[in-house]
């Protein structure tokens, strides 16, 4: 990709710095060097930006800065100007005339990308939860913007409509994403609305995928967020991470995305953005479509294009509650049937040992003191279980909520916060001796019973009750069962 005329004494120098060729984009060049990477917007003027003039290429790089510098701090280090001399030549930071601005970062290591790392298959469940926990304190710490959503998706979703069709995507196709996407969005504009004004609009990442995230100093964060254009960056934090659901459903798999999403509303507890997920995924879905048909990637188009129509089409939701006392398997086979459950990227698992977490600011996997155990905490818990049950199952979500279930008034609100969708209360069963052993052996997890705790709501003798008893052995097995029983209910 040839850089503009008026660029390339400074894409020369950079080549000579970084030791070879940079990456390139249709929008930036970058060099990456031994240990310093140096970012060149290049000076093009495409629909949805310009960078042709100097005062706008140091006015975006400089906006770089300071989004990214927060959220990874020394992975950018400045921004620093390219001059002219007396001689003709140019520089880094001479006292000759500004010809153009670049960015300078820090080097990450190829394989510490996180599109890498997926593509090798690691991204292991801790490393998931790592990366839904970066994306709250990332959306935590955006600032609140005052806009209609609503308003704005309509807007965006007509862009994309012509940027599909002037890709090349089929009239029909684009025709039926546009006709869904608005009928989404008209469904749900009182609530997108609503949403606005209780905070959740804000100033976001605007590009977050897999390609936009890395590891640095051994933790997974952001980078490179749209700093070009404000208005596609202030977006309901919901929006914000379908991006990268959707790019973990596709470049990994749905058990990938949806313990990034389950993870991420743990940390929130923003459980009402499931309401707009077929609509945001589909968003982004379309727009990796129409940037593949301008690629000439024909399949890689349909597939995004499938995948977008897929989005919008209802799936029955279902609620399930899994029971059973300290170390049964509970959130280890929650967590494995979720992804199958409903409409993408699957179930939300309501964890009540997270849900008490979040009430006391803590990670999921801090441990409580005692106090946090007492009656009245429970009850607030089980409370918001229910809570959540109702307004996740009625906005047409599945559920899976994960608790012991040992009281039945609990049963019996979580039963009937499902209303009129179908139900399946499950109580696990494992042997004493193998309760045991693996609540002595739990390590980095949310729950905090100990063998005491075990042996104390033992015997309480609580029991299945009413509930599906199933084996909670082997939670493959179990998966499989509870599975089959939701394939009978009606």
């Amino acid at each position: 990709m040839a850089m503009p005329a008026e660029q390339a004494a400074t894409a020369a120098l950079l080549q000579g710095l970084a030791g070879g060729p940079p990456v390139e984009t249709h929008i930036s060049a970058v060099f990456v060097g031994a240990d310093t990477v140096w970012k060149l917007r290049r000076a093009v003027r495409l629909a949805f930006v310009d960078f042709t003039t100097l005062g706008e290429r140091e006015r975006t790089a400089r906006r770089e800065l300071e989004l990214n510098t927060p959220n990874a701090p020394g992975l950018y280090r400045d921004v620093v100007a390219v001059t002219r001399g007396a001689d003709g030549g140019v520089a880094l930071g001479g006292a000759g005339e500004v010809v153009d601005w670049v960015v300078r970062m820090a080097r990450v290591p190829a394989g510490d990308f996180l599109d890498v790392v997926a593509a090798g298959g690691g991204l292991t469940g801790a490393l998931l939860d790592r990366m839904g926990d970066a994306v709250a304190v990332l959306h935590a710490g955006n600032p609140v913007v005052v806009r209609d959503q609503a308003a704005a998706l309509r807007d965006v979703i007509e862009g994309n409509t012509v940027a599909a069709r002037q890709a090349g995507i089929d009239s029909a196709g684009v025709a039926a994403w546009r006709d869904g996407m608005v009928g989404a969005i008209d469904l749900h504009a009182d609530a997108l609305r609503a949403r606005g004004a209780a905070g959740f609009v804000r100033r976001c990442h605007g590009d977050l995928h897999l390609g936009n995230m890395c590891l640095w100093r051994g933790e997974p964060v952001a980078f490179d967020a749209l700093e070009f254009d404000e208005a596609l960056a202030t977006v309901d934090v919901g929006y914000d991470l379908a991006f990268l659901l959707m790019d973990l459903e596709v470049r990994v798999d749905r058990a990938a995305a949806n313990r990034v999403m389950n993870r991420y509303l743990a940390r929130t507890g923003d459980f009402a953005l499931v309401a707009f997920l077929p609509a945001f995924l589909s968003m982004r879905a379309i727009v990796r479509a129409h940037v593949e048909a301008a690629r000439g990637r024909a399949a890689d188009m349909r597939r995004y294009l499938d995948r977008a129509l897929a989005y919008l089409r209802p799936v029955a939701p279902c609620v399930v509650a899994i029971g059973g006392l300290p170390g049964a398997g509970k959130s280890t086979v929650a967590r494995a049937l979720a992804p199958g459950l409903g409409a993408a990227p699957g179930a939300v698992v309501l964890r009540s040992d997270e849900m008490r977490k979040r009430r006391f600011g803590v990670a999921p996997e801090q441990r409580l003191p005692q106090r946090a155990y007492a009656p009245r905490v429970s009850t607030a818990v089980f409370a918001e279980i229910a809570a959540a049950t109702a307004a996740i199952a009625a906005a047409g979500h599945a559920v899976v909520a994960d608790a012991t279930f040992m009281d039945t008034a609990h049963r019996a609100a979580v039963a009937e916060a499902a209303g009129a969708v179908p139900f399946v209360g499950v109580w696990l069963e494992v042997p004493m001796a193998e309760l045991e052993r693996r609540v002595a052996a739990r390590t980095g997890d949310a729950s905090d019973a100990d063998i005491a705790v075990l042996r104390r709501a033992a015997a309480a003798g609580a029991g299945a009750g009413e509930w599906l008893v199933v084996d909670g052995s082997d939670a493959g097995r179990a998966v499989a069962t509870i599975s089959a029983t939701l394939a009978i209910r009606p």
